[in-house]
């Protein structure tokens, strides 16, 4: 593997070498690697203004932390451990797993773990255990996977946006927010999986936001966060999963639900195109 950082400016090495060492101090892991766009040098940090909108368009710094056989660690933990050491202008994307399992995967053929060994670059290794050779997966076996990920999943965040419409015909908000985080949940996770074969261990819209959007620019600005009205709407999505069901305190108006459905749909349409074309782009 690569183990250099050295095609990334100054600034950016001192930086990700100071995440390695706040991750080896806390975490201990068999190994760090960093992959994603900051890994290939394609790492983007740019500001535009689109139908008089402005967004942002930042790359997360990605890291597959390898822990010792049968540690587990969560993705939160190494990610919150990260950011509030370095405060919110550094966002961290970290995912963790034990060294039998990250091995395992690779045995398999699992095209995630596959190209992050292939492209990614070792940047801490305890030298302990070493990673296992990939198996490489022909183009019909990695289609075939992308193409029954998409199946299960899509089908049935589509499934879950009807359910939003009964349950805002009869009335009851809560359900149909609820029904809309689920439709939004599993709408980000088709697209993660298309794209890395990998479903991330959360219900965080927020997280799998940030996973997502590095696939589709157009993806990132359903819900841009670039207004108290957009904030607050994304707020209120991401309540669904439990302050909707569990929260007697918890209210959403009929126009926000419409608000969301309307968004959602369109997270639905953008990610119906983006991993058709990618499933398409291996023939």
């Amino acid at each position: 593997m690569k183990t250099s950082i050295a095609h990334l400016p100054q600034q950016k090495q001192d930086l990700i070498n100071h995440i390695i060492k706040i991750i080896v101090e806390k975490i201990q892991p068999e190994k760090i690697i960093l992959y994603g766009s900051y890994a290939t040098g394609k790492w983007v940090e740019d500001e535009y203004e689109e139908d008089g909108r402005w967004y942002d368009y930042i790359s997360d710094y990605d890291f597959l932390v390898i822990t010792k056989s049968g540690e587990k660690k969560s993705d939160y933990e190494v990610q919150e451990i990260v950011e509030h050491r370095m405060g919110l202008n550094v966002q961290v994307s970290a995912i963790t797993h034990d060294i039998d399992y990250i091995n395992g995967k690779l045995s398999e053929g699992q095209y995630f773990f596959s190209d992050i060994q292939k492209e990614g670059i070792l940047l801490y290794d305890s030298g302990n255990v070493p990673l296992a050779k990939r198996r490489e997966l022909s183009i019909n076996e990695k289609q075939s996977m992308m193409q029954n990920d998409f199946n299960n999943w899509y089908t049935t965040a589509k499934s879950f946006l009807k359910g939003v419409y009964f349950y805002l015909k009869e009335g009851d908000l809560k359900i149909a927010t609820f029904m809309l985080h689920q439709s939004a949940e599993r709408t980000y996770n088709t697209v993660i999986l298309v794209f890395r074969g990998y479903k991330p261990k959360t219900h965080n819209l927020e997280k799998l936001h940030r996973y997502a959007k590095h696939f589709s620019v157009e993806l990132a600005q359903v819900f841009p966060q670039n207004s108290e009205i957009e904030k607050h709407l994304f707020n209120l999505l991401k309540k669904g999963y439990v302050e909707a069901r569990y929260d007697k305190n918890f209210t959403i108006s009929r126009e926000e639900v419409q608000s969301l459905i309307e968004k959602v749909s369109k997270l639905q349409l953008i990610t119906e195109t983006i991993c058709n074309r990618k499933i398409n782009s291996l023939e």
